[in-house]
């Protein structure tokens, strides 16, 4: 590994018990298939854990609607896969087959739009064109928030089955599809090219468009003028932590034992940085998805005096319920552009639980980091409001009312 090119130490041994960090990435899942030839293909894949935490499975009923669960789960999957993406579908062979030819499919280039250019030319192409324009009429939209693209590609692979079975297999991947193919033939080492900048467009951020918030002086009154959907640029210091670090909060709290930091009247961030490199202060720190946090949330508010919290996707009934209860707020920081993130990141020191690596508690200072208000102090989701509103306009299929 290049020093100046470090990837986040995400990979956990022990999985179901102690959960301890590899520092090293390593292993990683490995799936190899023997061919005839005399030269070796490989495609490596780089996979987010929101994405892949979405990923759904079922044994269908051989005269069940491939079509109807699809559209079942979507909305199933939340906003944590950081739609808009792709979905790779696997059909047929057995549960584990299933699995494998859906992660596969997801390796394949992009190519809805020629494929809706030249039309179908087999039942499978035929269910990628009937899925992508279905999946994008949930309107749910970038981020969850509602809108006209949800999917950008369904990419979809079967396989011979058993009579009695319709293995179905579903695994998204987000925008940022970090995954590299080369083929090894004898004749020497293989050369990747990195993709050119100009390939990308120019973006810059007009911090006017936000309504600034001074973190540090930050009352329970600010947070209840805030509405749902407006951009906050938040500044001052922002605590950090995920999974492993609200887990042994809430431990520590129930064992009555004083926290490594106070978190009365702070706002916390689901994030677990990367180490920086060179004159960076941090490495890419995007959002973790929220919903994983939700079992702490009533705890927490209730305990520390937390004021509010900052991740990735939607949060569900019972962290919504504990927001509106405390009058708290959930702020959305966008998903998948982790290194556009950090830029906004001006000083980082870890104030608790080191041990931990990227799970232990940060203290940042942010300068003028955007985010949207997902969930306001009377409980009101823009999960919710903003897909159900595009789904109508969009107008293919019918909203259900909750």
């Amino acid at each position: 590994l290049h020093p100046e090119n470090k990837l986040r130490a995400s990979i956990l041994a022990d999985p179901a018990f102690t959960r301890r960090n590899t520092k090293d990435n390593t292993p990683s899942v490995l799936n190899v298939e023997m061919v005839p030839g005399h030269h070796v293909e490989v495609a490596v894949a780089a996979k987010g854990g929101g994405s892949e935490n979405k990923s759904k499975f079922a044994m269908l009923n051989p005269s069940e609607s491939i079509v109807d669960w699809v559209l079942e789960m979507i909305p199933k999957m939340g906003a944590g896969w950081c739609p808009p993406g792709m979905l790779g579908i696997g059909i047929g062979g057995t549960a584990e087959k299933a699995m494998l030819l859906a992660k596969e499919a997801l390796m394949e280039p992009i190519d809805i739009t020629e494929l809706q250019a030249r039309g179908a030319s087999n039942r499978i192409e035929e269910l990628r064109l009937e899925l992508y324009e279905k999946v994008n009429a949930l309107g749910i939209g970038a981020q969850g928030l509602g809108g006209l693209t949800t999917v950008l590609d369904i990419k979809i692979k079967d396989y011979p089955t058993h009579a009695a079975n319709l293995p179905v297999a579903m695994i998204p991947n987000c925008a940022a599809t970090r995954h590299a193919h080369f083929t090894l033939d004898g004749s020497g080492p293989v050369m990747l090219d990195p993709p050119s900048l100009e390939d990308w467009p120019k973006l810059t951020y007009d911090a006017s468009k936000g309504t600034r918030v001074d973190l540090d002086t930050i009352t329970p009154e600010d947070v209840a003028s805030w509405k749902p959907g407006q951009t906050l640029l938040l500044n001052g210091k922002l605590l950090t932590g995920r999974d492993a670090a609200h887990k042994r909060m809430v431990d520590m709290l129930n064992k009555g034992e004083e926290l490594p930091v106070d978190l009365k009247g702070r706002f916390i961030y689901y994030v677990g940085p990367v180490d920086p490199v060179r004159d960076e202060v941090v490495g890419p720190a995007g959002p973790t998805t929220a919903t994983r946090m939700d079992k702490f949330t009533e705890q927490v508010l209730a305990q520390t005096g937390l004021l509010g919290m900052v991740g990735k996707a939607e949060r569900g009934p019972a962290a919504i319920e504990a927001i509106k209860k405390h009058k708290s707020a959930y702020l959305m920081a966008v998903g998948g552009s982790a290194y556009l993130v950090s830029k906004a990141i001006k000083a980082a020191k870890v104030v608790g639980f080191a041990d931990l690596g990227m799970e232990a508690i940060y203290e940042f200072t942010v300068q003028d980091m955007p985010v949207t208000v997902a969930v306001d102090s009377t409980g009101e989701s823009v999960h919710k409001t903003g897909p159900r509103e595009w789904q109508a306009r969009i107008g293919k299929i019918p909203v259900v009312v909750e």
